[in-house]
């Protein structure tokens, strides 16, 4: 595998993870009320507790798309 290869592997992998994390805050953004309903037939949990959940699964995944992604790709784009 050529370090061109992996970067462009890289730069593919964090366009499609921030276009899930974007998905994922859209749907809990603009249908929060039905996400909640359909997960509560599950889990009877709070609207708080729902919420902090989702936040801290989007800050969670936001985080390592930078730090497995971002990152490497742009250190191999800085080194050649």
């Amino acid at each position: 595998m050529t370090l061109e290869l992996l970067r462009d592997m890289l730069g593919w992998c964090s366009v499609i993870n921030i276009g899930l994390l974007l998905y994922w805050w859209l749907i809990i953004t603009f249908a929060h009320d039905w996400v909640y309903r359909f997960h509560g037939r599950w889990f009877k949990i709070p609207v708080e507790t729902f919420d902090a959940i989702h936040y801290g699964g989007m800050a969670f995944f936001k985080l390592t798309i930078f730090v497995f992604n971002l990152v490497p790709y742009l250190a191999l784009r800085i080194v050649g």
